[in-house]
């Protein structure tokens, strides 16, 4: 099914009203529950003690799945992402990627049945029912959506949260403003997605033959676009090597809408549709996060390098902190 009917049925859930009342409340919630695993203890790795798990809790609760199935959908999406760039080939990759889709069907297919059935106040629930012309998701459909949502949902809301406090730390006196004045949380994110774009890389297909720089695309050609390269154009931002959250050649008031002037959520028809949901699971980790860890600050064997091609982010960032008070 085309996935601009599957973004219209999911796009209400992402945004106004909808996002406000019903998504943000469980934001919060999963935020706090993973920070309370460790706010008194003065230390955590950012990524596995909290970014690699809060996104994939935040989509479980909006898909109104079980609890119980949070570790298997934790190992699902690592090896969706591990098989998404598996540029090399990699045999025992590919392999694990195909028996993590057969095993994600055959937990997600028995859920959706029942959902059709049974149906309740959640985004699993609105795919069931949803219609667009006429049009409604079969279970395969369904199935296929809520693995998509898994990887590209959480992994880019992963590799933020960890990017935004790596930049911060490698930039005290840009954590330090952060720290007092909370409303730069936006502009510490936008900054983010254009300094360590979450998404390194994009396939398109050309519709019609193109030039550019000399060279000519022809019509139904796929172009990996690097959207890294782009958000550090010289030609369109000054100093594009140096995180500054302060920069007056981007706009964070339009950072999260197809007006934006970075290239992180893509652009045009094919603008992100989560990018609000996004934008709401960052400013609130980040808040919780600065609330709940004072004084935070690099921990022996911080190590804030990045890995990944297509998605990209810090593999680990050891941190420390002055348990906050109660």
């Amino acid at each position: 099914m085309c996935c601009f009917l599957e973004g219209a049925l999911v796009a209400p859930a992402f945004r106004g009203n909808e996002l406000r009342d019903k998504v943000v409340p469980v934001i919060e919630r999963n935020a706090r529950e993973l920070i309370d695993a460790f706010r008194d203890t003065g230390s955590v790795d950012l990524v596995s003690g909290f970014a690699s798990h809060f996104p994939i809790s935040v989509i479980a609760d909006m898909f109104g799945l079980d609890r119980s199935g949070r570790q298997a959908l934790g190992g699902w999406y690592r090896a969706f992402v591990a098989f998404t760039a598996n540029l090399s080939g990699d045999p025992e990759t590919a392999a694990q990627g195909a028996r993590a889709q057969a095993e994600f069907a055959a937990y997600m297919l028995p859920v959706i049945r029942n959902r059709r059935d049974h149906l309740g106040d959640d985004l699993l629930s609105a795919l069931c029912t949803a219609e667009v012309d006429g049009v409604r998701m079969s279970d395969e459909d369904i199935k296929a959506f809520c693995s998509l949502l898994l990887t590209a949902g959480a992994e880019t809301t992963d590799k933020a949260v960890a990017g935004l406090f790596a930049n911060l730390l490698a930039n005290p006196d840009q954590l330090a403003a952060v720290q007092r004045d909370r409303g730069l949380v936006d502009r510490a994110f936008a900054e983010t997605l254009r300094y360590t774009s979450p998404v390194h890389m994009i396939m398109r297909q050309t519709a019609v033959e193109v030039t550019v720089s000399g060279g000519t695309i022809p019509a139904g050609a796929t172009v990996t676009c690097l959207i890294g390269a782009a958000n550090r154009d010289p030609e369109r931002y000054e100093d594009p090597d140096d995180f500054d959250l302060f920069r007056d050649d981007l706009t964070a008031t339009t950072a999260f809408s197809a007006a934006a002037d970075h290239l992180a959520f893509a652009l045009g028809r094919h603008f992100c549709v989560g990018a609000l949901l996004a934008r709401a699971e960052v400013e609130i980790a980040t808040n919780q996060l600065l609330d709940a860890m004072p004084g935070v600050r690099p921990a022996r064997g911080y190590d804030p390098a990045a890995e990944g091609v297509f998605t990209r982010g810090p593999k680990s960032l050891l941190v420390e902190f002055t348990p906050a008070a109660g």
